[in-house]
């Protein structure tokens, strides 16, 4: 056989272990876990929640996504802490309008200040929002009531501030513990009932850790050719199932966007303090948690989705390059050998067939053949996941190759000095996920 052909077979070889050996990566029924609908039993006393979402420059998706989470109908105590981390375009003063003029869920906006030295800008605000969480008590206001030493806006009151009257508002004062930390993105819009189920599968499974992939808007062309492959590619590196595993599982991550977390198991996991300075902050998030024993499930959305707009190739091309070369831990011979392993396995299959069509190479031809069709196959899911159409799927190694060029260019804005760049804001030499 021709070298083509020899390449191409270990393509298809490879593609045989994807499809069977690779936790079943490609099959998206991984769905947020919860009891038989006739044996759900509701917890006497549903658990405390503190929902903390860091904003830096958010004034533009944030009308779509916080009132989904002001209007949140979950049965027990809860609370939103946006942190503005910074913001230029108005975002803290937005938040508090929008919470002004849709009630619900009491609205306490907070800005931490710049980072200290070794934090990235996330996970400082997180470091600051959860932080308050745990040393205050509930808010006492009722929803939509500005606090006293505010103009507007309906900021909680202070620790020790007597409950209301009203049934909304009827809360205990003093400080008492969130039992459970709900952590998103200022993009990400919930359902109403989103964190009534977040909360009902972490106690109905033991979890400390529950996290959904938001599904991601699929709008404009770019992104019907780019954001499901994103997901299929997030997968395939991180499959769901092992992760969701009790025991010995074989790989860990959480999806940034929306992750519920047990206070206690934060505490002991030090997050966010010993992931300060992760890019990839949802993986770090996942090792630590799992590192201090605790359990971890993840899973696609279908409530859960964000806002944020990618319409040109740029826009998704900086979300992937910010990060991409922190992934593969700065490292030059993982970066090549990641170049490689793209090409062989999804640019292969396509050059392999058009050599067996014409240039009568029928061994190549049919190994790349039966090797595209096998990887058509398992993107067909996660298209129908995102409701696109079927045809897209033989572009995948197209779109590889977008990534692969995305991944390249990480390296290189890398060693310019310009790594990890978002928002105004640059980290050279960032860690991708520390291991302690």
């Amino acid at each position: 056989m021709s070298a083509i052909a020899w390449i191409a077979m270990g393509s298809l070889a490879a593609w045989g272990w994807l499809l069977l050996g690779q936790g079943f990566f490609w099959r998206t029924d991984q769905r947020l876990p919860s009891p038989p609908r006739h044996a759900r039993v509701e917890p006497e006393a549903w658990p405390r929640v503190a929902v903390v979402v860091p904003a830096r420059d958010e004034a533009e998706v944030l009308p779509m996504s916080l009132p989904s989470l002001l209007s949140q109908d979950y049965p027990g105590e809860a609370e939103i802490l946006l942190v503005d981390d910074g913001s230029t375009d108005g975002t803290g003063k937005l938040a508090e309008e929008l919470a002004q003029r849709y009630g619900g869920l009491p609205l306490t906006v907070t800005s931490p200040g710049e980072p200290e030295p070794g934090w990235t800008g996330k996970l400082w605000a997180l470091h600051h929002g959860i932080d308050l969480a745990r040393t205050r008590g509930p808010a006492a206001a009722a929803p939509g009531t500005p606090g006293p030493e505010y103009d507007g806006g309906p900021r909680a009151e202070e620790p020790g501030t007597p409950a209301t009257d009203s049934p909304e508002g009827r809360r205990p004062a003093g400080p008492c513990r969130p039992e459970f930390l709900l952590l998103t993105d200022a993009d990400i819009a919930h359902e109403p009932d989103s964190l009534r189920r977040l909360v009902e599968a972490a106690l109905a499974c033991e979890l400390d850790l529950v996290s959904q992939m938001a599904r991601l808007r699929v709008a404009s062309v770019w992104e019907r050719l780019v954001v499901p492959a994103f997901v299929y590619f997030f997968a395939q590196l991180y499959p769901f199932r092992w992760i969701n595993r009790r025991h010995r599982p074989r790989a860990t991550a959480a999806a940034g966007g929306c992750v519920l977390l047990r206070t206690g198991t934060a505490e002991r996991a030090r997050v966010p303090e010993s992931i300060r300075q992760a890019v990839i902050d949802d993986v770090s998030l996942a090792r630590a948690v799992r590192r201090a024993g605790g359990r971890i499930w993840l899973g696609l959305a279908e409530r859960v989705d964000s806002v944020r707009p990618y319409p040109h190739l740029s826009d998704l091309w900086r979300m992937v390059s910010r990060s991409a070369y922190a992934q593969l831990r700065h490292n030059p011979l993982v970066l090549a050998g990641t170049v490689v392993g793209l090409a062989v396995v999804y640019l292969v299959p396509p050059a392999a067939l058009a050599v067996g069509l014409f240039g009568g190479d029928a061994a190549a031809g049919w190994a790349g053949g039966i090797a595209w069709a096998v990887m058509a196959g398992t993107y067909l899911p996660m298209l129908r996941y995102y409701r696109q159409p079927l045809w897209l799927a033989p572009t995948l190694p197209l779109t590889a190759l977008l990534y692969l060029f995305m991944t390249v260019d990480s390296a290189v804005q890398h060693y310019r000095g310009r790594g990890a760049a978002w928002k105004g804001r640059t980290y050279a030499r960032p860690e991708a996920a520390p291991d302690r």
